[in-house]
């Protein structure tokens, strides 16, 4: 005997050594050596750890699965068979006059004497007995202590020596085995209950009446199916004999069966998978298979001498073979699926020699028991066809009943066939051999016969009358026939480039599905043979036996269903689609065949779609949910077909519209044929009450449309309908609404009321009064956007009630944009304020505005600036800024609105710089980078020179209003003189907004007159009678224009200003303005005092730097010591002072003194322009540099009095009196014009 684990094998010579091979490739692992003489036998344990030798030195040798011996122990003969118990490591070993038992647990082996040699052994599968084989005939059934339980005499006695045994590994086939007992002739058993029991392995070899030739992969299935019901008794012990037979008994002893002649001496036996089958070995010199009960299958092997020994490689399918000439053999047994299919009925091979016959409906199943090796079945209606090794058996249903499952014998046809495919009709089967094909009547005549082309792929019954039925073949070369079994010609459909793997035609037969060898379904109509479409991806394709546009296929993992044109519909599916009846798909997956029932809502929809409603109610009739049956209802009573409306509605139960078709097929019956009066019943029904009333109203059935209306309450839709029409029906719509306003005593349910009457503000009145924000939320939402008033309403109550977000869906709602600017403004939502801002830049001016007096109210002006800034908003910042400025005139905050507007020159200034690059070095001037646009920097630039002066005006005006406003003044006379010249003087055209010009003059008056300046008081005052003067001043002004002509008609000369370039006394009142008269030099005014400065201003002469024009400056010159250039004479008579001028160091080289003869009151105004060497012996001391950025130039001023200070603001570039600087910065600790900080260094 030969036993073998999962990896390894061993050989055993008839020598003292043996050797273990590698089952994967048949590699040497190792050779053994412990016996002294040749091995008769080795056995392994179930879990592979062990395995134990026997041999002729009558010694025992236990190995591990690493094959080192670990146990040794003898007998007093020769071992002839050992074996371990498969629950335990409790080892059997037998020899000619006894056998022992040894277990790990035990010390010694318990041994027992034996009335015969023993042969064989074998144990039971819960390892609580053991089976002995004698050469005399007996078997010796012993528990595991070796006491003997049953003794089995057969009757051949020492005739018949027992030379192999083996217990069934499966003990769920005694109830299997108790129906088979006598029974001789072939039959047919309904089992009722019946255990589906798979083969291990199989490939699918479809050969019925959808079938596909080719041989599939096998695939493992699970062999783990165990009945733990059972109970041990019921184990079944095989016994082959030398007297050449083949027994089964039961644990009892009890044979089982008869005898089955075996004709060759059986060396060995051993069951295959699960004890599905029985492979026999010996004298015949091949390895058979058999059926679990001894029926003849097949070779498995043949060799070239006695087979000794075949052993199973635990749970698989490989077997191994040893030979009388040393030869081991490996072999592996695949099983194929022999099935066939016709409609809803699937037979398939079970336990290779019995049929199972299955309804795919019902689920019920029945089992042929034919005795021999089925090699192929066919089904078609009635008759089923089983192909035996020496015969065909036809069988018959018992009645045409569809749900019969009692098939009985019809004709038998005891005849070998060879065939590829096996098809049968209702009076012939048909052969199908490679190319040809033979039609055979169920006597085994051969009637006729057809040649191929090609090979033969695919072949199919598609019906017709008995005996005349038709073919369906598709071969390998893309041609496709029609063949009746009548008629020797076989007829082309068509011819295709590919090989055909699957064919099916529809219902009607006027259109065929192909799937060819690329996975490609196609689809032709067969009497134009056009293509109509074609899908990817698909291994098997059937079409819908109860619905002529509809087919499926398979492929890729998916199920594909397509109706008609429509695209295709997916689901997952694994398996191939065998077969489409309704909505049940049959699906072959592995070995098993199953019905998938699948909703055919998709291919519904789509018939839908296209308001084809009797194509999709027989869609729906092959399977669809409650929904899509409410759904198909509807559509089809819109579309007013009645009778598919009402046969859907049957099948929902929907009595309520079923009412409605049957009053409405009434009043047809009537004689009225008015369609909108129908459908508009039909929308009332629905609920889609406009849609009724208009429909009602174009049929001429208005009254319908109100008493809707009414009964529902839905009295604004009644008014709305109404409109203009009858002040009768309108005074009894307005009478039903107060007759039901009268029974409402709650607040909410006068709400409905309200609403329901279309007195919406009523409604939002008592919602918002009451707080309740949910009321209001329904109310907007549910008002149309024209309705503005009501709309209006919610929203001022969201805002009371503190829901500004259901106040800016409702803004949004009715499109007032500008409500909704207000209310992030007035919530401060300044991000949705700008996202609407960008949007719609129209109220860009609304949002910033108040942003920008939210940002001043919380001293963030800069940081607004910075955050326009780095936005790329700067035009937006201007105008903000802009408006600021004007509020802050407006509101007489005139030192703010000087603030504000030098702020936006300065904003200005930063958006002209963007538009230049900063200069190389050796340019004066400063490089655009947009040459593209350059009105826009000079647009910029026009805007800072602008708002500079508005700057200063407002500065200088900020005093006198505080002069003639407040009871006190904290400016000195001689200030205030001086800030008021200097208005009118820059007030020569127009007045900007704020500035008083009435104001000025008489802050002028007042002062000149204090200071002795009557002849231009008295100016001032003539002046003021020519202009509109408030009424608290005009008493004044009156009286002190009286009182001034008291005074002398001129000027205290201590107040006339002096022009430091030309050394002339100016007038107080300039009608140049703040220029000198004489030489037009601009006067350079303290930003305090508004006293004229000792400052004159320069030039650079072209070419020089500003770089350069500093670095000369600060180099400190030495200076000439200026020689006195008046020389005194005397003569006899008189003295003299004589002017020599060849005695100026400088003579006319110095700018600031040449030319002062020009004449008086010129036109043009001459600039000082200054050179190098007059730049170099300047004194740093005495010149003020207003560093302007760039596009500006910087201005240059020489001081002609420098021990006088003078201070620059180094943000404003305004100039002041040292003290008077120093003393505000005091008071205020930050620049009086800019109001830069003293510690923000970054200004």
């Amino acid at each position: 005997m030969r036993s073998f684990s999962s990896s390894t094998m061993s050989e055993i010579k008839f020598l003292t050594t043996w050797e273990v091979y590698d089952t994967s490739d048949g590699t040497l692992l190792q050779s053994l050596k412990g016996h002294k003489d040749t091995v008769y036998c080795v056995a392994y344990a179930k879990d592979g750890k062990r395995f134990a030798s026997g041999s002729a030195d009558k010694s025992v040798i236990i190995w591990t699965s690493k094959l080192e011996g670990i146990l040794k122990y003898t007998h007093n003969d020769s071992i002839q068979s050992v074996s371990y118990n498969p629950a335990t490591h409790q080892l059997a070993s037998c020899s000619s006059n006894d056998f022992g038992l040894w277990s790990p647990e035990q010390k010694s082996v318990s041994k027992h004497k034996s009335s015969s040699k023993i042969t064989c052994c074998s144990w039971t599968n819960d390892g609580q007995y053991l089976a002995l084989g004698m050469f005399n005939g007996i078997i010796s059934l012993r528990n595991k202590n070796g006491e003997e339980k049953v003794k089995i005499e057969r009757p051949g006695g020492s005739l018949s020596p027992i030379w192999s045994i083996c217990w069934n590994p499966s003990s769920r086939w005694e109830s299997f085995w108790m129906n088979r007992e006598n029974e001789d002739a072939e039959e047919v058993i309904v089992n009722r209950y019946f255990q589906e029991i798979p083969s291990t392995l199989k490939s699918a070899v479809y050969s019925s009446q959808g079938s596909e030739a080719e041989e599939e992969e096998p695939e493992e299935e699970d062999d783990s199916l165990r009945d733990d019901n059972l109970e041990e008794r019921n184990d079944i012990l095989a016994v082959a004999d030398w007297g050449q037979k083949l027994s089964f008994y039961q644990l009892s002893g009890k044979q089982i069966g008869k005898d089955r002649p075996l004709n060759f001496d059986p060396c060995c036996i051993s069951y295959f998978t699960k004890g599905e089958y029985i492979l026999l070995g010996g004298s015949d010199k091949q390895v058979s298979l058999f059926t679990k009960d001894g029926v003849r299958l097949g070779t498995v092997g043949e060799q070239n001498s006695w087979v000794w020994t075949c052993k199973v490689k635990p749970d698989s399918n490989y077997v191994v073979v040893g030979c009388q000439d040393g030869t081991i053999s490996f072999y592996q047994l695949i099983f194929s699926t022999v099935h066939g299919l016709y409609k809803d009925r699937y037979a398939y091979r079970d336990s290779m020699t019995d049929v199972i016959v299955q309804h795919l409906i019902t689920e019920q199943k029945v089992r042929i028991k034919c005795r021999e090796l089925v090699k192929k079945i066919a089904i078609y209606k009635n008759r089923l066809a089983i192909q035996l090794p020496e015969k065909i058996i036809i069988y018959e249903l018992y009645s045409d009943d569809s749900s019969d499952m009692r098939y009985r014998i019809k004709e038998k046809i005891v005849k070998k066939f060879e065939c590829n495919l096996l098809v049968v009709c209702s009076d012939h089967i048909i052969l199908c051999q490679e190319k040809r094909l033979q039609c055979l009547s169920f006597s085994g005549v051969k009637e006729r016969e057809w040649q191929m082309e090609s090979l033969i792929r695919y072949i199919k019954v598609i019906g017709g009358p008995p005996g005349r039925e038709g073919l369906l073949v598709g071969l390998k070369n893309g041609q496709i026939l029609k063949i009746f079994v009548d008629n020797l010609f076989a007829i082309v459909l068509l011819k295709q480039a590919t090989a055909v793997r699957c064919l099916d035609m529809s219902a009607s037969r006027k259109k065929l599905a192909v799937v060819d060898e690329n996975d490609t379904c196609l689809v032709y109509d067969i009497h134009t043979k056009e293509l109509l479409f074609q899908e990817p991806n698909a291994n098997s394709v059937a079409w819908n036996t109860q619905c002529e546009d509809m087919l499926c296929f398979s492929g890729g993992g998916y199920l594909n269903i397509k109706a008609s044109t429509f695209p295709v519909h997916q689901q997952k599916l694994q398996g191939f689609v065998v077969g489409y009846n309704g909505s049940k798909i049959f699906c072959l997956h592995a070995f098993s065949i199953s019905a998938v029932e699948v909703p055919q809502s998709a291919p519904m929809y789509q018939y839908l779609e296209r308001k084809m409603f009797k194509e999709a109610y027989q869609i729906a009739c092959l399977g669809v949910t409650d929904t899509d049956w409410h759904e198909l209802a509807m559509e089809a009573l819109e579309g007013l077909e009645f009778e598919t409306a009402k046969k859907a509605f049957i099948r929902v139960r929907d009595l309520r519209y079923l009412e409605l078709i049957n009053s409405i097929e009434e009043r047809k019956k009537q004689g009225e044929t008015n369609n909108d009066l129908f459908l508009a019943d039909v929308f009332a029904y629905q609920g889609k009450f406009h849609e009724a009333a208009k429909l009602y109203k174009r049929s001429g059935h208005e009254n319908l449309a109100l008493d809707m209306y009414t009964d529902l309450r839905m009295f604004e839709y009644a008014k709305d309908f109404l409109g203009s029409g009858d002040p009768k029906e309108t005074k009894m719509l307005i009478t039903k609404q107060a007759d039901w306003a009268r029974n409402i005593n709650e607040p909410k349910a006068a709400v409905e009321m309200y609403i329901s009457a279309g007195e919406h503000v009523k409604a939002i009145e008592i919602s918002g009064d009451h707080g309740w924000i949910d009321m209001l939320i329904d109310i907007a939402r549910k008002l149309d956007k024209a309705e503005r008033e009501p709309l209006l309403m919610c929203a001022h109550y969201f805002k009371k009630l503190d829901n500004p977000g259901y106040a800016a869906e409702t803004y949004l709602k009715i499109g007032d944009l500008k409500s909704l600017v207000q209310l992030h403004v007035e919530t401060q939502h300044w991000d949705e304020a700008f996202a609407l801002g960008e949007k719609h830049p129209e109220f860009k001016e609304d949002i910033y505005m108040p942003y920008a007096q939210w940002l001043a109210e919380n001293d963030r002006f800069e940081e607004a600036q910075k955050a326009f800034h780095k936005a790329g908003r700067q035009g937006e910042a201007v105008r903000v800024l802009e408006q600021l400025s004007n509020n802050a005139v407006v509101e007489n905050r005139f030192n703010d609105a000087a603030y504000y507007y030098w702020m936006l020159s300065m904003q200005c200034l930063n958006v002209a710089q963007d538009w230049f690059d900063t200069p190389p070095p050796c340019s004066p001037t400063p490089l655009p980078l947009h040459t593209e646009d350059p009105a826009q920097k000079d647009t910029m630039l026009n805007k800072f020179h602008h708002f500079q002066h508005l700057a200063e005006l407002y500065h200088c005006y900020h005093a006198i209003h505080r002069y003639t406003e407040e009871p006190f003044s904290s400016h000195r006379p001689e200030t205030l003189f001086n800030i008021s010249r200097f208005l009118l003087h820059s007030l020569t055209k127009d007045t900007p907004l704020g500035i008083s010009k009435v104001r000025t003059l008489f802050t002028l008056a007042k002062q000149s007159r204090a200071l002795g300046a009557y002849k231009l008081a008295r100016h001032a005052y003539d002046q003021l009678r020519g202009l509109y003067v408030p009424a608290r001043f005009q008493k004044s002004i009156e009286l002190d224009s009286l009182t001034i002509r008291s005074q002398p008609f001129h000027d205290n000369e201590e107040l006339v200003p002096l022009c430091y370039r030309c050394s002339t006394n100016n007038p107080l009142l300039n009608n140049l303005g703040n220029v000198c008269i004489n030489c037009r030099q601009p006067f350079v005014f303290s930003a305090s005092s508004y006293e004229v400065l000792h400052l004159v201003e320069f030039y650079l002469e072209e070419g020089i730097t500003d770089e350069e024009a500093v670095s000369l400056i600060d180099l400190e010159a030495p200076r000439h010591k200026r020689e006195n250039k008046w020389q005194e004479i005397t003569g006899n008579n008189s003295q003299t002072l004589r002017l020599d001028e060849t005695m100026n160091s400088m003579g006319d080289d110095d700018p600031f003194t040449a030319k002062l003869s020009f004449e008086q009151g010129g036109s043009e105004f001459v600039p000082v322009v200054v050179n190098r060497s007059v730049l170099r012996s300047m004194s740093r001391r005495e010149v003020l540099i207003k560093r302007w950025p760039p596009p500006l130039q910087w201005q240059y001023f020489r001081s002609f009095l420098p021990d006088a200070s003078i201070t620059m603001c180094p943000s404003c570039f305004q100039m002041f009196h040292s003290e008077d600087y120093e003393l505000l910065v005091l008071q205020h600790t930050h620049c009086p014009y800019c109001r830069r900080h003293i510690d923000d260094p970054s200004r």
